[in-house]
């Protein structure tokens, strides 16, 4: 086929199974845009080209496909940095495309021109700079290859002006063949034998499941490791939905703000399990302290995860899915029942200390969550912001639909939430998707509830509204002398917000408005927004402190100690 280079890039999208794209116009990519709607693919018109880059993540994490968002140069490209790095640092597969000032005019210091491929070389897992047709096909072949192959993450395509013009021959190139790129995808059947050698052997194993679980579509199979071998199964934040959290065998989410039993059972057990974990230090803490029994297995894609913060026994590179098939047959079947009743206690007293269980005053955020769970049985797709509201929903919502949770993990992106939440609509159009978000991330893009209303998506937004940064707050309390120093935060009314968008919203201020406010907007046809005017200085915890190990996490006071504090903070009281 004849073709300008703005109609290969369509032709090659469409031929990657692309249906949704995410992007901005501008001057730099008026080609693109030129030839777009001769193509089966529906472009999505965000406000702010970070939020383009955040839909499309959204939309990656969601589907399993690889998402896609546009820019023009300059000033649009740029915007694409902060969600490039967020998805870097989750291994989201996403392209970005943006265009280029013409090649006459490159490293001229032209109008809107700047390096994006330099800008963003550490936060893309590889990039291009287009500068002739004839690479053109194969640079776009060649980048949906790697974005969603091996440990998947975004690959960025900056195609200069003219190159979107010029005319050439078209033909799809076949599946790439990169020498210098090889993903080990099968496990060495000597280190696989010996992880099943240890796992059969350990009284008190752990499997710590990541967020490669779920990349590599091995809940299964981790799911049939735990039932066969008897092994209790913590997550990291971005493995929350591995295994439903409704299992028995399930402990939740580990580190800094995990549950107490499960940074408890990580402690004490003889074997740690870690599947497609990267062992963060949100997750670890104190590294030298972590797991301080532990033997340690290590299966993980990218051999650059292996070993780089903690040292493991048997390290096994490989895909997840595939390692534990080929584990699976070499692994008895096993009970733990003392390590189980052991874990079963810890998780008790860690109940008896649940601001649920003790008398509420306000409007809890906790209450607000656990709502929100009742309310959709735990089958929602929840978009998570940053900081406490972050925290909450991780604890108090719990988990049973795969890829039910979408967060930024790794980069900790305020104004996340709301345009991934777009991006994970547009690729489950039939799901229930719930936003939660703290009134300090909402209010970062909260411009793209224009593109919600243009898209007529159904979006329900759960704000978490405490008038502080409330994260940067919590440490100011803790470790701050209280010393609340710009993170007050004062926010507009964020119904009057939602009418003016002709989006329907209610404000909640005491508990029994929640449930039926949320089944109200359940109900709703349309998106809705929930104003929940929550306990200003609520806490997250258990926390990890500084420098701490896991087992010497502040934790709530029970009641009774609450009593007896005379005024002092609940840290004191607990000390």
């Amino acid at each position: 086929m004849n073709l300008t280079g703005a109609q290969m890039v369509w032709e090659s999208l469409v031929r990657e199974g692309v249906d949704t794209v995410f992007g901005i116009s501008g001057g730099a990519v008026l080609h693109l845009y030129h030839a777009l709607p001769d193509y089966p693919i529906h472009h999505v018109l965000v406000r702010h080209e970070q939020a383009a880059a955040h839909a499309a993540d959204g939309y990656a994490r969601a589907s399993g496909k690889v998402g896609v968002c546009l820019a023009t140069s300059g000033p649009g490209a740029t915007n694409l940095v902060t969600g490039i790095a967020t998805a870097m640092m989750d291994s989201s597969p996403i392209v970005a495309i943006t265009g280029q000032v013409a090649t006459p005019f490159i490293g001229k210091d032209a109008f809107q021109e700047v390096d994006i491929t330099g800008i963003t070389l550490p936060i893309t897992k590889h990039n291009y700079l287009v500068t002739d047709l004839r690479e053109l096909p194969y640079v776009l072949r060649e980048a949906f290859y790697i974005a969603r192959s091996g440990r998947p993450g975004p690959v960025l395509i900056d195609i200069a002006k003219d190159v979107q013009a010029a005319t050439g021959e078209y033909e799809y190139p076949p599946e790439p063949t990169l020498p210098g790129y090889r993903p080990t995808l099968v496990g060495n059947p000597r280190q696989v034998a010996q992880a099943a050698a240890l796992i059969n052997a350990a009284r008190q194993p752990l499997i710590l499941a990541g967020r490669g679980v779920i990349l590599s579509d091995a809940a299964p199979e981790l799911r049939q490791l735990a039932e066969k071998a008897d092994i209790p199964v913590v997550t990291t934040l971005l493995g929350i939905s591995a295994l439903p959290e409704t299992h028995p065998l399930s402990l939740g989410m580990g580190g800094m703000h995990g549950e107490a039993y499960a940074n408890l059972a990580i402690q004490e057990t003889d074997l740690l399990i870690a599947i497609g974990a990267r062992f963060d230090d949100r997750l670890t803490s104190a590294l030298r302290r972590f797991a301080p029994k532990a033997r340690i297995i290590h299966i993980d894609i990218d051999p650059a995860e292996i070993g780089k913060n903690i040292a493991v026994d048997v390290p096994i590179v490989g895909d997840a899915a595939l390692v534990l098939r080929s584990l699976l047959p070499l692994v008895e079947p096993a009970t733990h029942p003392e390590w189980l009743k052991q874990i079963a206690i810890w998780r008790a007293q860690s109940s008896e200390r649940d601001i649920l269980n003790q008398p509420m005053t306000g409007l809890c955020p906790q209450y607000v969550v656990r709502s929100l769970y009742e309310a959709t049985g735990g089958q929602a797709i929840m978009v998570s912001d940053v900081g406490q509201n972050q925290m909450w929903e991780a604890q108090y919502y719990q988990h049973d639909r795969l890829r039910g949770l979408i967060s930024s993990g790794g980069l900790g992106t305020m104004g996340f939430a709301l345009p991934a939440a777009i991006g994970a609509q547009l690729a489950r159009p039939d799901a229930l998707v719930w936003v939660t978000t703290g009134d300090g991330g909402f209010q970062m893009n909260m411009q793209e509830l224009a593109t919600v209303v243009q898209e007529k998506l159904p979006l329900k937004i759960a704000i978490l509204n405490n008038g502080y940064l409330g994260m940067v707050r919590q440490w100011q309390e803790m470790f701050f002398s209280r010393r609340y120093s710009g993170s007050h935060l004062l926010g507009p009314d964020f119904c009057q917000i939602a009418a003016a968008y002709g989006i329907a919203s209610a404000r909640v201020t005491e508990p029994e408005q929640v449930g039926p406010t949320i089944a109200r907007a359940i109900e709703h046809p349309g998106p809705m927004l929930i104003d929940f005017r929550i306990n200003p200085e609520e806490n997250v915890y258990p926390m990890v402190g500084p420098g701490a190990a896991l087992e010497e996490m502040i934790r709530r006071p029970t009641a009774p100690v609450l009593a007896q504090a005379d005024g002092g903070t609940p840290e004191e009281a607990e000390s």
